[in-house]
């Protein structure tokens, strides 16, 4: 039922994205124009300094939908980040077939294979930095043979991309044992998504899962890895199963507390609830290269943890926090105010509540929610 609904999401939801664009991007190492799909946020325009990671995809034609419907229905909950979604269009004459050309004896791309390899690495990811306000995170996502081509990535030195997503690889030459290799010396993140499914090729599915095997032996804390097998599924429909398990998996670090997150992480804390609301937004950051205001949902869920706990001392903090991130909404107030009551001092409690007044509001906490908060402290 979860993938039947995603499905007719990515039917009724590309169309949030309101920018799309079709460029072409002269190459020199093929000595030709390629053709590009570019699909930018709703307002991209409109966030000026915004930056936005880069998810670029190969087989543009067909692989790019399914992205973008996964984008379109996630960013409006907040579940997911904004991304700028290229794809690369090769279903003209034999692109795809040359674009994937490689060595059996070496297991790289060559002739033209390398020439492509070389087009998105050092020319067409270039011209993207240069016209388009990209983060430093950047994934790279190929179905097959194309995803072999992404795959490729993983073996350079010095990677454009942060992110891989590997939908049923057609293996080169020994890649079940070399990228793994390439995993267990990554000193940087790395976020890899593999799958198949019972209905893949079982030449191969075989493979495929020899690969899976070998990277969950990777004893590496800088890789980040799933890989789903999918009941059901063909070579071709496990591209939609897929893509919201790669997205979710890659941006993992960027979603809201959720339940599971508080119950597990947070609750049982003795301490320390601001410095943890601090460090997740430390990793996004790091992470995606995405530095964002705390949400206010995050806010009160550390809030909820100090009350349980009876930690308000570090209500301070956590208004300080506020403050920072909201220096003209009423929230930093609000927690002051709730620091001063809870720890005795009704008429700085009342002041600070009271300050509310002259700020913006923010959620339920208006303006007349702050004044009945202040003068409810009258004795």
């Amino acid at each position: 039922m979860r993938y039947i609904t995603l499905l007719l999401l990515f039917i009724t939801a590309s169309p949030l994205f309101a920018q799309k664009k079709n460029e072409e991007v002269f190459s020199d190492k093929l000595n030709a124009k390629r053709s590009i799909t570019v699909t930018l946020p709703p307002f991209y325009d409109q966030n000026k300094d915004k930056k936005y990671p880069l998810i670029l995809v190969l087989d543009g034609e067909y692989l790019t939908g399914p992205f973008e419907g996964t984008l379109a229905y996630t960013t409006y909950w907040d579940e997911l980040p904004e991304a700028i979604i290229v794809g690369v269009n090769q279903n003209y004459g034999n692109q795809r077939e040359d674009d994937s050309r490689v060595s059996e004896e070496k297991g790289l791309p060559e002739t033209t294979g390398d020439k492509f390899f070389q087009f998105i690495g050092e020319e067409l990811v270039p011209y993207l930095e240069k016209n388009y306000r990209l983060s430093p995170y950047k994934i790279i996502a190929g179905h097959d043979v194309t995803a072999t081509t992404a795959a490729f990535f993983l073996y350079r030195e010095k990677s454009p991309f942060t992110g891989f997503i590997a939908f049923s690889p057609v293996m080169a030459t020994d890649m079940e044992t070399r990228l793994p290799e390439m995993l267990a010396t990554s000193t940087k993140p790395v976020f890899f998504y593999l799958c198949t499914a019972e209905g893949d090729s079982p030449k191969l599915r075989k493979k495929i899962k020899v690969l899976d095997e070998n990277i969950k032996a990777v004893n590496n804390p800088n890789v980040k890895y799933l890989f789903e097998d999918f009941i059901t599924g063909s070579h071709y429909s496990l591209v939609p199963y897929g893509a919201p398990g790669a997205l979710y998996n890659i941006f993992a670090s960027y979603r809201p507390i959720s339940p599971i997150e508080y119950k597990d992480k947070i609750e049982s804390l003795k301490s320390g609830y601001v410095d943890y609301l601090k460090n997740k937004y430390d990793i996004i950051e790091k992470d995606l290269g995405v530095k964002m205001v705390i949400r206010l949902a995050d806010f009160k869920a550390i809030e909820a943890a100090i009350r349980k706990n009876g930690m308000y001392d570090e209500l301070r903090d956590l208004a300080a926090l506020a403050k920072k991130n909201y220096p003209k909404k009423t929230i930093g107030e609000y927690y002051e105010g709730m620091y001063y009551e809870m720890t005795g001092d009704l008429k700085r409690a009342k002041k600070s509540y009271m300050n509310g007044y002259g700020l913006s509001p923010i959620g339920e906490y208006t303006k007349d929610f702050m004044i009945q908060k202040g003068e409810s402290l009258n004795q």
